[in-house]
Order: C-alpha cells, then sequence, then structure tokens
C-alpha cells in the first residue's frame, strides 16, 4: 500500500513570515523557528546548535564516504599559517586579503611574524606536500581535510555568509595535467554533484566559472550552481585545477621514470555548511523546512496522542519495526505538550514522515501516516504502517528532486540578447541563458551593474564544456548569493 501526493490545503497554522512576503525574512525565521543556529557574539560568527549540526553531520557522513571512495585520505593541517606563506603566490593573497584575519600577538607578545588564520590551505598543504612528494611513486596524493576557515565577512547570513564555516577542502598532485583535470572533475560530478542530487534532493548545474568568477590562483574552477525559491543562484561547491602555479612557488617536484625532475599538477575542492543554507531555500515552504528522507537526522516520528498503555505499546512495536528496517525514527510521548504544538513543532522541523496513534483510530486497527513535502494525512492499517513508511519515504525523496527540477526548469529563460537575459533573469526571478559568444569579459562588466553574474558555462547539450570559446558553450546568469 502507498500513499499518493496530493497538495496541502494550507490549513496548516505557520508562524512563519511566508516566502513570497519576505523571503530574507523567511528564511530568518526558519533558522531560527527550527533551531538550526543562532548569530555568535562576534559580527559573522554563528553558534550551529543541535539540530543544525545533526544535519552538518548527515552531509559529512555522506560526503565522507564519497570523497574515501574517489580515493582521498583525510589528515589535518593548522589552523594557522605564517603570513609568508601566503605572500609567495600574489594572486592567491590578492583574492583573499580583504577576507584575511591576521594574528599579530600571542602569549602576550608581539609575534616575529604575523599568522593567518586558514581563510582556505592551499599555501600550508603545498609546503608539506613538498616534503613527502619526491618521486611519481608518490603520486597522486590525495588528501582531504575537514576544518573550519575565517574570511572576514561584512555582510553575514546564518550558513550562507559568515566568517568563520565549517567545510571540507581537499587537496591533490598529480603527475600530469590531464589527470589532475579528471581528477578535480570526478570529484565535482561523483562526490558533489552525486550529493547534491541524490541525498538533497537538489538539482544543480555543473559548469566551468568564468576567468572573473574563478578562485584565486586556478587555472580553471568548476562549480555546482543551485536554484533557490526566490529563483536566485547559490554556488554549491567548487572543484579547482591549479596547475602547477602553487607546486613552482613551493618547490613541490617529483622524478619521472625517466628520472626528469617535474612540478606536480594540482586541484583543490571544497564545499561548507552553505549547503544548510542550500537545503532550507531550496525545499523550504511556509511552514518550515522540508527535508529529503535521504538527509533527514529523523526521518520519521511516531506521535502517541494520549497516554495509554496499548498506545505505547503499539509505538515501541512499530518504533522497533522501523528501526529493523534501517529507519532514523524518534517517538514523542510528550503528553506535557498540547497535540497542536507537538505537530506544529515536528512540521517546521520537517521531518519528512510522522506517524500518529490515537486510541479510537489503533481500537479499528489503524495509525494515521502525515507526509510533509504534501501535507496529506492518511489512515492505514497498524500491521502494515512501517512497510507503507518505508514506501512512502522513497517516494518523497524522488518526489522532492522532481519539484526542485520542475521548479528550476519553469524558471530558467532562454535569451538571444544580453539585455534579454538581463532582463529574463531580474523580471523572471531565475536563470538565462545565452551564447557566452554574445556575452565575454565586457558583458560580464554589463551584468554586473545589475547585480548580475555569468554563475557557469554549459555546453549546448548540458554538459561540461570542453573549451571556453567554443560555439555551443551557454552562460548562466543569475542574481546570486
Amino acid at each position: 500500500m502507498s500513499i499518493s501526493a496530493k497538495a496541502p490545503k494550507g490549513t496548516r497554522a505557520s508562524s512563519i513570515t511566508p516566502q513570497q512576503e519576505d523571503f530574507p525574512r523567511w528564511y530568518q525565521d526558519v533558522v531560527s523557528k527550527t533551531e538550526l543556529a543562532e548569530n555568535g557574539p562576534v559580527r559573522g560568527t554563528m553558534v550551529i546548535r543541535p539540530y543544525g549540526y545533526a544535519l552538518w553531520e548527515r552531509i559529512q557522513n555522506e560526503l565522507d564516504k564519497r570523497i574515501k571512495a574517489a580515493g582521498a585520505q583525510n589528515a589535518y593541517f593548522p589552523l594557522l599559517i605564517p603570513e609568508s606563506y601566503l605572500h609567495r603566490e600574489s594572486e592567491h593573497v590578492e583574492g583573499f586579503s580583504p577576507e584575511l584575519a591576521v594574528v599579530t600577538h600571542g602569549g602576550g607578545k608581539e609575534l616575529e611574524e604575523p599568522a593567518v588564520v586558514r581563510p582556505t590551505s592551499e599555501t600550508i598543504i603545498n609546503a608539506y606536500f613538498a616534503k613527502w612528494i619526491q618521486s611519481y611513486r608518490d603520486l597522486p596524493l590525495l588528501i582531504n581535510q575537514w576544518a573550519n576557515v575565517v574570511r572576514w565577512e561584512l555582510r553575514p547570513r546564518l550558513f550562507l555568509r559568515t566568517t568563520e564555516f565549517l567545510w571540507q577542502e581537499g587537496h591533490t598532485a598529480h603527475a600530469s595535467a590531464k589527470e589532475a583535470r579528471d581528477y578535480a572533475i570526478k570529484i565535482l560530478q561523483t562526490v558533489y554533484e552525486d550529493l547534491m542530487v541524490d541525498v538533497m534532493a537538489v538539482p544543480v548545474i555543473t559548469g566551468r566559472k568564468t576567468a572573473k568568477e574563478r578562485f584565486p590562483g586556478a587555472e580553471e574552477s568548476w562549480t555546482c550552481e543551485g536554484m533557490m525559491r526566490d529563483g536566485k543562484a547559490l554556488q554549491m561547491g567548487t572543484s579547482h585545477e591549479l596547475g602547477q602555479r602553487f607546486s613552482k612557488m613551493f618547490g613541490t617536484t617529483f622524478q619521472t621514470p625517466d628520472g626528469i625532475e617535474t612540478h606536480v599538477w594540482q586541484t583543490s575542492w571544497g564545499v561548507s555548511t552553505r549547503l544548510l543554507g542550500a537545503l532550507i531555500m531550496a525545499h523550504g515552504d511556509d511552514y518550515g523546512l522540508r527535508l529529503p528522507p535521504e538527509l533527514a537526522p529523523i526521518q520519521a516520528v511516531i506521535v502517541l496522542i494520549s497516554p495509554d498503555s496499548s498506545i505505547e505499546t503499539a509505538g515501541i512495536q512499530l518504533l522497533q519495526e522501523l528501526k529493523g528496517r534501517g529507519c532514523r525514527v524518534e517517538m514523542d510521548s510528550d503528553m506535557h505538550t498540547s497535540y497542536g504544538r507537538r505537530i506544529t513543532g515536528w512540521e517546521i522541523k520537517g521531518v519528512p514522515l510522522r506517524i500518529e496513534i490515537g486510541q479510537r483510530e489503533l481500537d479499528a486497527g489503524n495509525v494515521t501516516i502525515a507526509l510533509r513535502d504534501t501535507g496529506e494525512k492518511q489512515s492505514i492499517p497498524v500491521a502494515s504502517a512501517s512497510a507503507v513508511a518505508i514506501d512512502a519515504l522513497s517516494s518523497m525523496q524522488h518526489r522532492m528532486l522532481e519539484q526542485a527540477r520542475s521548479f528550476r526548469d519553469e524558471h530558467t529563460y532562454p535569451a538571444t540578447a544580453l539585455e534579454d537575459a538581463a532582463a529574463k533573469a531580474i523580471g523572471g526571478k531565475g536563470f538565462a541563458t545565452i551564447p557566452w559568444s554574445l556575452v565575454g569579459n565586457k558583458g560580464e562588466e554589463e551584468l554586473a551593474k545589475e547585480g548580475l553574474t555569468v554563475r557557469c558555462l554549459v555546453a549546448e547539450n548540458g554538459s561540461l564544456p570542453v573549451g571556453i570559446d567554443d560555439d555551443d558553450t551557454l552562460a548562466v546568469i543569475a542574481k546570486a548569493y
């Protein structure tokens, strides 16, 4: 037995600002009322509360499996980086200069050399790669780090832009430019895109960044761009080809099988707690979070409506059955809080499935299942409740992805002139696509005046572009977070 999707009738109570009325305020309301995070004592910092951190842990677990499957190993490098390391690569330090936090005193004394609180770790990791790599036998070297970074943020917004945030950053060294490029794209597609689509249920456009939008010090940057419910783009993850720029600065070389000493080719790649912002804005509605089942820390909650022993017994049995099927499930037996407040609380938190057990229905051998994504409720036999719940979670995961994909497609507009693309991206609140040959560097400057950017370049068929100047290369234009 399965549950069909049916649009909610809008009768559920909500204390959250409607999206259409004020999307930024809606976002703040959701973060606050779901107890995901709050502002820290220093401007731009944040406290991630347990429910928010549980979501981050789910992302970490899913990402870590994929990163290790791609051959990378986890390591850790220092938070403080000698300032001189950053100055070895002028373009890199120039790109981060306004965001750097610099430590000048420690232990009550002025430091001989200031230390930078890491904004990213290319420089310090290269200093150690130069020690560890001697021969082609040492390659490829594939390292990932789970860490925090600091980039001073002037206009902070929880999860989206904060002075300190959590992330993973991968750094690799290879024997050839092709091998480095192949690995950078492998991470983009088999790690990042796979997580975003299959786990987060957020469809993303994967493409190449323009020179203007490229990561400081990179030769090429590849990106995953998602569309949020207000039509704006969010850069959800990036993977970069660094070429030999850093290896030449730090003397990271290897001896080829022919005995020739050569600089390594490198990549770096990362995603951050910004993914939590993407999760909220890609799926949330006027009632709060809507979490895709694959990612939800709690996939189902069993709500006991009254303090009766038969209800509790049925709840415990169903709890055990669902756990046995691999479901992340909890039981709510809090009789000190009203039924309505409990239901609203679980709904705001975005728990995908709610199973309500009341005496009258249980006497008839039934329970009620409620779907968070559609708002539909249906009475089903208690004997088949666990099987129906698992089936409903699977259907919901697919349904949420398709809904997000349909929303993106409906808000993507082809254009044949730069002015037309700008008007459609602004007026239609979405993405505009236009041949890159009609944009170019000058066009990017014109778009910037309208608050728009070229989010990425893609081939006409939607694949990654082979060359930046190919005739079939399209520019994806949008306002962005």
